[in-house]
């Protein structure tokens, strides 16, 4: 099982506890068709997909609707940032898009957008502010592609 968690506060402080909250909570939950999960004093929402689990966790004083609609604006950007492919290989090729993601989702803990949408539009957008020193070969030749096929098609 490998897992991306972003950790807010200190409940977990070293790795070793983090790896086996982790482990906890993978045993508790995938084998289940719920979405919701109380584990050691805390509100666990999650979703499966293909290969991948997704999960956001809050105290357990936290409302479960607000946990799993940060959870669905996660998994509905995703889903539009790779075309509905969201599945293992296909994230950890796009994986600046998902911390971008999720930078636009919470900052520290702080619930800023539920919009998929708004999303998805700021992420393109701060996609597009990197310069081009900082560019990877494949996003220069994908946004020659982009500029080629419009002028194409004008």
């Amino acid at each position: 099982m490998e897992a991306l968690i972003l950790y807010y506060d200190d409940t977990y402080p070293s790795v070793k506890e983090q790896k086996a909250f982790e482990k906890n909570i993978f045993n508790k939950t995938h084998r289940t068709d719920s979405e919701i999960a109380l584990l050691e004093g805390l509100t666990v929402v999650y979703k499966g997909s293909i290969d991948l689990y997704f999960y956001v966790i809050g105290s357990s004083y936290e409302n479960e609707l607000m946990l799993m609609a940060v959870l669905n604006c996660l998994f509905d950007s995703l889903s539009q940032m790779l075309r509905k492919n969201v599945e293992k290989r296909a994230l950890l090729e796009n994986m600046e898009g998902l911390f971008l993601a999720v930078d636009e989702i919470v900052d520290g803990g702080v619930i800023l957008e539920s919009d998929p949408q708004q999303v998805v539009h700021r992420v393109a957008l701060r996609g597009e502010d990197v310069p081009l020193t900082e560019q990877t070969v494949s996003q220069v030749l994908q946004s020659a592609k982009e500029q080629i096929k419009w002028s194409l098609l004008r």
